[in-house]
């Protein structure tokens, strides 16, 4: 069957998010210092990753939705020092700010020029990444978030929302991803094409996935993917 559209995966797909996270973890750690120390103090960058840990845990109704989730621990760092919430939007934007200048993988930009050049393309992240900041807006004909959405990755219902957004049937869109749980056997699951992006070479993790689901492409990098879209248009 033809490809007549691509979804991509977000974080650890077209760029890395560790050193991302890193850097808007230490923004934020720089703010705190400097506009509120008491917080600060009380917060380093360990303690509020471990407060961020427990909202998680204790809500999982925001299992979804990383932004509520670090807003809540926000105003719980916050409140912890004595101080309303006057100031947990700014904190935030910090944060987010930094959160959003990635570096994107070298092959990502590239494949995405191309690509879009041919055919629409979608976004279907669990995360939180805003690609009009980031500046990769204008290659996506939809973006799909969690958050959005009201339910993560693996839920089919994730991917079908990207399908209606394309307007297209799930049997005639690729998706892209790097995780083979979440990418992988979510889109196969909503009746979507899917490649695996496995820049290391690991294995098929044939225990992390429902028995038989295995992708329909694997990839070592993004560049190997529009030599194989062009015989699938």
């Amino acid at each position: 069957m033809r490809i007549l559209a691509v979804s991509f995966d977000l974080d650890d797909t077209l760029w890395p998010i560790a050193p991302v996270i890193d850097s808007a973890d230490r923004a934020l750690d720089d703010w705190l210092h400097a506009c509120h120390p008491a917080v600060a103090r009380a917060w380093p960058i360990p303690a509020l990753r471990a407060l961020r840990e427990r909202v998680a845990q204790e809500h999982p109704q925001l299992s979804h939705d990383y932004t509520a989730q670090r807003m809540l621990t926000l105003e719980r760092a916050f409140a912890h020092c004595g101080i309303g919430d006057a100031h947990v939007a700014d904190a935030f934007e910090v944060y987010f700010d930094a959160r959003n200048r990635v570096t994107c993988f070298e092959d990502a930009l590239p494949t995405l020029c191309a690509l879009a050049a041919r055919l629409p393309l979608a976004s279907i992240s669990n995360g939180n990444a805003d690609l009009d900041r980031i500046g990769l807006r204008e290659h996506f004909r939809a973006c799909v978030s969690a958050r959005e959405c009201g339910v993560s990755k693996p839920d089919v219902a994730i991917f079908h929302l990207a399908c209606s957004a394309l307007e297209l049937e799930p049997a005639v869109i690729l998706h892209v991803g790097d995780d083979p749980l979440l990418d992988v056997a979510g889109a196969h699951a909503a009746g979507m094409r899917t490649a695996w992006l496995n820049r290391s070479g690991k294995a098929w993790p044939v225990e992390a996935v429902p028995d038989g689901v295995r992708p329909d492409l694997e990839l070592r990098d993004l560049g190997q993917l529009a030599p194989w879209l062009a015989e699938k248009i």
